[in-house]
């Protein structure tokens, strides 16, 4: 690999994860046989993640109170490589990750590469089949129209023409971006193997919903910026639909109309059904369906919250990690 890569990681409280990502980095690097650096751009950490980073030869900025879109820009305006990969702080990347982003450039295959990320085994089942679900949607190669960026591998002259991330997102910077490069002419690619691990995984329901409300809470912004469009309007339409579903449910309940009541609720739980199918009929994989059914229903009322915290311009707590 001729080029010289720089590898971008955001912190915030990673000490437990940072040291496995940058091995992890390093290995790649090393078969590669590439020219490489890394750059941790740390949100304020209170934990030894920082410390732990510079230990492992990574350069630390420091970069308290900023949006995770500014913390990537700051570590690419400080990076020297003329590719630029940006990674999540809780991510094993695969030895041949690496060789595997040269193979893609070296037969003009895409100007953007990602991997699908996977659970470890240690993930509660919750955490496991929602991953699975992500890795479904992605188990044959192809280009797409985003990729998110826990971890992504591009030319810094792609990152420069759409001019980085956006800055003023509180979240969904990954979507944002990746839908500006393919505008711009990009070729998405999502590979799924080699797999990353992500070892960020939540190990609480709490941990689990507070993290959907967090990303949830950003179709509001990219309305705002991208206009209103179907493939970001159809999911936040949905959930205002199961939100009028449930409160139907409820005045029925209260008017003790129990036939309407369980018709309304079974109504509500369609959506979330059929997303599950969808996701998983090419497998036959009865219990990840029934799984992905719950999971999906709540993260729709989930997506409702966040919906009224965007309209409200309110910003709910930031996850414990990630």
């Amino acid at each position: 690999m001729s080029h010289t890569l720089s590898v971008i990681i955001p912190m915030f409280n990673e000490a437990r994860h940072i040291a496995r990502t940058l091995e992890a980095v390093r290995k790649a690097a090393e078969r590669a046989a590439c020219a490489w650096e890394v750059i941790v751009v740390d949100n304020g950490s209170s934990d030894a993640g920082p410390r732990i980073a510079r230990e492992w030869g990574a350069r630390v900025l420091a970069c308290p109170g900023i949006s995770i879109g500014a913390l990537r820009n700051r570590g690419a305006a400080l990076a020297k490589g003329e590719w630029l990969a940006f990674l999540d702080a809780d991510m094993q990347v695969p030895e041949n990750w690496l060789v595997t982003w040269s193979r893609v450039q070296a037969q003009n295959r895409a100007e953007v590469l990602g991997l699908v990320h996977r659970p470890p085994a240690q993930a509660p089942w919750y955490a496991r089949a929602w991953l699975q679900r992500v890795g479904s949607a992605r188990e044959q190669a192809g280009l797409r129209d985003w990729l998110p960026t826990a971890n992504l591998c591009l030319p810094r002259s792609w990152f420069e023409r759409v001019g980085g991330f956006d800055e003023t997102l509180r979240t969904g910077e990954d979507k944002d971006l990746s839908l500006r490069l393919g505008q711009a002419g990009a070729r998405l690619l999502s590979l799924p193997d080699p797999a990353v691990l992500n070892w960020g995984f939540e190990s609480t329901w709490s941990e689990w919903l507070g993290k959907e409300l967090w990303r949830q809470c950003s179709h509001v912004q990219l309305l705002r910026k991208n206009g209103p469009s179907l493939r970001l309007l159809r999911f936040p339409l949905l959930a205002c639909g199961i939100w009028l579903l449930d409160l139907l449910a409820l005045i029925a309940l209260v008017q003790q109309q129990w036939p309407a009541a369980l018709a309304l609720f079974a109504l509500g739980l369609a959506p979330a059904l059929g997303l599950a199918l969808r996701e998983t009929y090419s497998r036959l994989a009865p219990r990840l369906t029934t799984q992905l059914w719950l999971l999906h229903w709540l993260r729709l009322h989930v997506t409702g919250a966040g919906l009224l915290f965007g309209l409200l311009n309110l910003t709910p707590r930031r996850p414990a990690r990630g």
